[in-house]
């Protein structure tokens, strides 16, 4: 998608946000200096700060940091816009992750230059944004600029925050219950991404491009779209305050924005990223690096990594080892190549009836297991990574290893916006029963997906599980079904241990095994072919076309019989 420099004034613009493939256009456009409004780790696709500013000032364009938690302005705030803006060569273009923060700190700043709110409003709806909540109070009073007329409430039976893989399955699983309803969904982003393929491109499997759709094909008909990013919740008044602060009240809220990747979490990861042997199957736009670093590394150190619990697909770092280190074994060059997995946590897999069949293929790629390893920091141009760890008298100590590819898992956290919100637990995940998914506080509140504080997996399979629990106990709070649904912790993580052969690890809460399939058909705690089919050709369209769509295929709730 190519970039769109909206004009604000002759030396100011706005967008959403840029790569640093966008630096050319940029330049073309007469940029002189950039300002990023949006803070690293948002989105699973969003490149850092760090790989932008290089492409920028390789091209002779400064940049300027100012990162705004979405719809949290403060006075310091202001003033940080301010003070960059006024010492950077104009033109200036500032962007974030829909270009509203942006436009919204550009028109605080002219504010203090004396510009009236009504010319901020006029120049802001021109440019395509209605600030009349963001900047608040005295644009009360100016109805016709924001539009004409009194400002129509936004109100809604259900909304729910985020459209992946948990919040569009909840849409079109209420939405094959019932169309009586009026239900919006809240997410800016312009595409939807099949995560659990990411492994298979870092594999050489999938081809990239097909583990991503436009977002507007997949919303639910019937269900309002809002393009914008959550700034903040009010669950006592029963509203969502969006990134421009403007209001959206419901009578119902589910909440399933996502999980944060903290590319920040270890010092020096940003800045090598993509480049130096230094790679990770957890964004988009880095697992073909993966695969072009396996594919070429015919000798050397191969390091996989995994940070403390819990992270999406814990399933997934061992994943990429596995499927490499099949790769080298088949290009005939695993002997030459000296393979370490690094774990945070004590064991290689949780579910203690999965370890032996992977145990098997550690040591058929003559892995070397470090666990209680945690990355802190690594150097790219100097190929070195440090680790965190214990000696045998129990001392914290630091441990370095050299490598020529390194696959990094981020640490990974709740989104800053739930964090910082009423819903959240002092660990800043959403507070939910783990039963009935139901808010701990707010029970006109649900959550699921990898957002929620529930124990269990976060993977695409457990959200699959759990939309139709949502709905379903949503539905019978408002009396329009019979029967409260239980979550039993499900969750599925296909391991990919070798091309063509996966260990399928289904399981609940407490690591009770739940497989969908009969043993005699498919031994989930054994390397099997139809796992592999499975996972290759029989997931994606599950996902695509069943998932997303409210066929809720493989979905069984139990159902409590006393409230049914």
């Amino acid at each position: 998608m190519s970039l769109t420099l909206i004009p604000v004034t002759e030396s100011f613009s706005v967008s959403t946000q840029i790569t640093a493939s966008d630096i050319p256009t940029l330049v073309g456009a007469g940029v002189k200096s950039l300002i990023c409004n949006r803070p690293d780790g948002e989105a699973n696709d969003q490149p850092t700060i760090t790989e932008i500013r290089s492409a920028a000032e390789a091209a002779g364009i400064a940049l300027a940091y100012v990162p705004i938690v979405s719809g949290k302005f403060s006075a310091t705030d202001v003033e940080d816009f301010s003070s960059a803006i006024s010492k950077m060569e104009a033109p200036v273009h500032a962007f974030c992750r829909t270009g509203t923060r942006s436009i919204t700190l550009w028109s605080l700043h002219q504010r203090k230059q004396g510009v009236n709110d009504a010319e901020l409003l006029r120049i802001a709806k021109d440019c395509g944004y209605d600030l009349s909540d963001a900047l608040g109070g005295a644009l009360a009073s100016e109805p016709k600029l924001a539009g004409g007329g009194a400002a129509k409430k936004d109100h809604y039976d259900i909304v729910i925050v985020g459209a992946g893989a948990a919040g569009i399955s909840v849409a079109s699983s209420l939405m094959a219950r019932t169309q009586a309803l009026s239900i919006a969904i809240i997410d800016p982003a312009e595409v939807h991404y099949y995560q659990p393929g990411w492994t298979m491109v870092g594999g050489g499997i999938f081809r990239q491009e097909d583990t991503v759709k436009t977002m507007a094909s997949l919303i639910p008909e019937g269900v309002r779209w809002i393009k914008s990013a959550v700034g903040n919740f009010e669950p006592e008044k029963n509203r969502v305050l969006l990134e421009d602060s403007h209001p959206v009240h419901y009578d119902r809220l589910i909440v399933a924005p996502g999980i944060k990747l903290d590319w920040h979490g270890v010092d020096g990861l940003v800045e090598t990223l993509g480049r130096n042997g230094v790679t990770s199957n957890y964004r988009y736009d880095l697992a073909p690096y993966t695969w072009e670093l396996v594919s070429s590394l015919q000798k050397g150190k191969a390091l996989f990594t995994q940070p403390p619990m819990p992270i999406k697909c814990a399933g997934a770092p061992q994943k990429a080892l596995y499927l490499s280190g099949d790769h080298w074994r088949r290009a005939g060059v695993l002997n030459n190549i000296d393979i370490s997995f690094f774990n945070a946590g004590p064991v290689l897999f949780g579910v203690k009836e999965y370890v032996p069949a992977l145990m098997e293929y550690i040591d058929r790629y003559k892995a070397t297991l470090n666990f209680g390893h945690r990355l802190t920091r690594i150097d790219g141009d100097a190929k070195t990574a440090w680790f965190e760890t214990q000696d045998e008298s129990g001392a914290t100590v630091e441990v370095s290893s050299d490598f020529d590819m390194i696959h990094v898992c981020p640490p990974q956290t709740a989104p800053d916006f739930v964090r910082q919100s009423p819903l959240a637990d002092d660990a800043g995940w959403i507070d939910v029963d783990q039963n009935t998914l139901q808010h701990k506080r707010y029970t006109n509140v649900w959550s699921l997906g990898d957002v929620m504080n529930a124990p269990n997996a976060k993977t695409a399979a457990a959200a699959r599980m759990q939309a139709p629990i949502v709905a379903n106990n949503l539905l019978h709070d408002m009396n329009r079904v019979a029967g409260v649904a239980h979550y039993n912790g499900y969750g599925s993580c296909p391991l990919t241990v070798e091309k063509g052969k996966i260990v399928l690890a289904e399981f609940g809460y407490g690591g009770k095994l739940l497989p969908s399939f009969p043993k005699w058909l498919l031994n989930g705690q054994r390397p099997t072919r139809l796992a592999w089919i499975l996972k290759e050709q029989i997931l994606p369209p599950i996902y695509w076309k069943g998932m997303l769509k409210g066929k809720e295929w493989m979905v069984n709730p139990e159902r409590s019989k006393a409230d049914a």
